[in-house]
């Protein structure tokens, strides 16, 4: 079995990312920008207290992994600075494999945060550190942040014509403790939930799960990255491999 770092071991993605590893036998370290927490117990996962725009802590962290599941993220200045510290402490570790969490669409979709996650993506294929790249689409719980957001005024509004194919956070998880437990893959097929739903109906599925009756109506959204969305960038369809839909991680009752 493995040793695997997870960077932002503590956040939504990684935390469940370590108790994947865990669960499958894994030795599991936890990569923080914060200090360990007191009180926690030694049955828990190591902990290493990293500053990824120094690279203090960094050279420690790494010492006697095998594997790096990159789940930290950031600003878009960050993205590419965490990226860059990994790389080079990872190479004087001799990392033999580093497993990285990306998203769907951003060859297309004009955002700083995802031209940044792109360049990231570059620097690790051109590092000569064993890769391997998983794109994602967005979680149910961004989902979830959005609609709320869109249906906080009496009058909900939503963006026209914008889909989404949001999957669980557990379920890309799973996969990336499953690509951590092999041999450098390169471009793996892209994690997509099983269902393809319009922000309208996502919205309506949230006011139904609460028990609000609210007009909800989609608008023209302006601009570049609308236009992307619109033309279905964030999405990937030949990859819903996700079981969770929406409407059942609503079922199961997050905090709204």
């Amino acid at each position: 079995m493995s040793t695997v770092l997870v960077t932002g071991g503590t956040g939504n993605l990684g935390r469940h990312v370590v108790s994947a590893l865990q669960a499958a036998g894994h030795t599991a370290r936890v990569a923080s920008r914060s200090p360990r927490p007191a009180g926690r117990l030694e049955s828990e996962p190591g902990w290493s207290t990293v500053d990824y725009r120094s690279r203090s802590g960094l050279d420690d962290a790494l010492a006697g992994v095998d594997v790096v599941v990159h789940c930290a993220s950031g600003s878009a200045r960050g993205e590419a600075e965490t990226m860059a510290g990994l790389l080079s402490s990872g190479k004087r570790a001799g990392l033999r494999h580093l497993v990285y969490i990306s998203i769907v669409g951003i060859d297309h979709l004009p955002t700083s945060y995802y031209r940044a996650k792109l360049t990231a993506e570059r620097a690790l294929i051109a590092s000569g550190v064993g890769w391997t790249i998983l794109r994602a689409t967005q979680f149910h719980d961004l989902a979830l942040t959005l609609v709320k957001g869109m249906c906080k005024l009496p009058i909900g509004v939503v963006p026209r014509r914008v889909n989404c194919q949001s999957v669980a956070v557990e379920e890309v998880a799973t996969r990336l403790s499953e690509l951590a437990a092999g041999a450098p893959a390169g471009r793996v097929p892209e994690l997509g939930g099983p269902e393809i739903r319009s922000m309208h109906e996502l919205a309506r599925l949230y006011l139904a799960s609460t028990g609000h009756r609210k007009t909800v109506l989609p608008v023209p959204m302006p601009g570049r990255l609308a236009g992307a969305l619109r033309a279905g960038h964030q999405l990937t369809p030949d990859h819903g491999d996700g079981m969770q839909t929406f409407a059942e991680f609503l079922r199961l009752g997050p905090a709204y």
